[in-house]
């Protein structure tokens, strides 16, 4: 079997810049004998937070927040919080790390520019995503859809058009992405809404990174037989690497460990390699070598 690496795969900045300031807060405090937190699962990936959860790590609840250890380090994950959140942490007499992707922080400071000026605004992506759940906090819920596929928008805009002024036409409304959502998923919903909204502002909210992977993996897919996607089903960018991977009609699987390479891969002659944002190399590496590579 020929293995092919994705140009671009793995960790991407915002996941790798968490990574490493959870990893000095630690170093930190073994020498203040004193606890470190992250608010909620600092990335999604099973290896990463097994790692931290051997080294001490504690993964709070925002419920939970009464027993952390006042004057410990709280690491706010990389999807972000809302604001109210932060405020609560810092309250509460916690040491506030802030690992919010760069590109998440201005998608958030950008909605909550839009909100002051009284826009009608469109979150696409995941409803119960954290970074949807976090952008949610700098807005009114009142003035705010989240949609994720170009029919919810579509009910979300005629939805707004019936309720909202007489010359909808005009009316101030912008639309902000998910950072790992694809641009094919981003401009369907953005045409879905302009029908209703033509002077809908569309924001340039997906992360290069996610772009990146996406395009390494179209062109992958063009050398290979068949694609293997390394990384948890719980991110995100990984679930929509597979999704394009299946798209572009090439056998494809979402693999967590080399444990999960399914057995028919030995019978493709070349086997592509890509992996989601919150992938380690770690991961990447024993996955290659359980291929044979």
């Amino acid at each position: 079997m020929r293995l092919i690496r994705a140009g671009t795969l793995g960790f991407c900045m915002g996941v790798r810049r968490a990574v490493e300031m959870a990893l000095l807060a630690l170093d930190e405090s073994e020498k203040t004998k004193s606890s470190v937190y992250t608010l909620g699962p600092l990335i999604h990936n099973t290896k990463v937070l097994e790692m931290l959860n051997e080294r001490k790590v504690i993964c709070l609840d925002e419920k939970d927040l009464a027993h952390a250890a006042k004057g410990s380090s709280v690491i706010i994950r990389a999807h972000g919080v809302a604001p109210a959140v932060e405020k609560a942490l810092a309250e509460h007499g916690l040491r506030v790390l802030d690992a919010t992707c760069p590109k998440v922080k201005a998608s958030q400071h950008k909605a909550l520019s839009f909100a002051k000026e009284g826009y009608r605004i469109f979150l696409a992506g995941e409803e119960n995503h954290a970074e949807i759940a976090g952008m949610l906090g700098y807005v009114k819920a009142a003035s705010c859809s989240v949609v994720g596929s170009p029919g919810a928008a579509k009910a979300a805009a005629a939805g707004f058009k019936e309720s909202g002024p007489s010359d909808y036409a005009a009316a101030r409304t912008a639309l902000i992405g998910q950072t790992t959502i694809s641009q094919e998923e981003y401009k369907a919903i953005g045409e879905a809404i302009l029908p209703y909204f033509p002077n809908l502002e569309i924001v340039d909210s997906i992360c290069s990174a996610t772009a990146e992977r996406q395009y390494a993996l179209r062109k992958l897919s063009a050398q290979v037989d068949a694609l293997i996607i390394a990384g948890s089903r719980e991110s995100a960018n990984t679930r929509r690497l597979l999704a394009l991977a299946q798209d572009l009609g090439k056998p494809a699987w979402l693999v967590e460990s080399a444990s999960d390479l399914p057995a028919e891969i030995k019978n493709y002659d070349t086997v592509g390699l890509s992996a989601g944002a919150s992938t380690p190399d770690s991961l990447i590496d024993e996955i290659e070598k359980a291929l044979g590579a």
